[in-house]
């Protein structure tokens, strides 16, 4: 991540507490829900400021009141380049919509038999929600896995497509 030291906020949400980890230059490095799967120890993340990442904040606050489809904040993804090639695609499945990992592996020119490569890049995903890997299912539909748990999965695709709780 650069030199740049870190630093977190943790903002409310429906789907509770969510961790927006900032690089030292202002942009999202991660974002956590509790009890993620593949979640850094806490102490990674530097300093507890909630006052970084503002816009972050603020947009993650529009898009949980549908008010915001898409999201325009920097981000710096670390991982290597098969997942950041994955990670690149998921930010092109549009709001409300799905695809299945064989689909998004035909997709990146990669051979027959690449999902379970995609899904495994899929879940080391470390900026949840605005890098929709939630938008991502298995080939008949099925939710399969989910770093933040298959009941957020179901909420954030039942949101997206106008009929959620929150």
């Amino acid at each position: 991540m650069g030199g740049n030291a870190l630093t977190y906020a943790v903002m409310d949400s429906p789907l509770g507490p969510l961790t927006l980890v900032a690089t030292g230059a202002g942009e999202l490095a991660g974002l956590y829900m509790a009890e993620h799967r593949h979640r850094p120890p806490m102490e990674t993340f530097g300093d507890r400021d909630d006052s970084v990442l503002p816009a972050v904040a603020a947009q993650l606050t529009e898009y949980f009141e549908h008010g915001r489809t898409t999201f325009d904040v920097p981000l710096q993804l670390a991982g290597t380049p098969f997942q950041q090639k994955v990670w690149t695609a998921l930010q092109d499945i549009p709001y409300g919509e799905t695809t299945t990992y064989g689909d998004l592996a035909r997709e990146l020119g990669l051979v027959p038999g690449a999902s379970r490569a995609v899904g495994l890049a899929n879940g080391k995903n470390p900026i949840s929600i605005i890098v929709p890997c939630h938008r991502v299912v298995g080939s008949t539909g099925s939710l399969t896995g989910y770093g933040g748990g298959l009941e957020r999965k179901q909420a954030l695709l039942d949101h997206e497509r106008g009929d959620a709780l929150f």
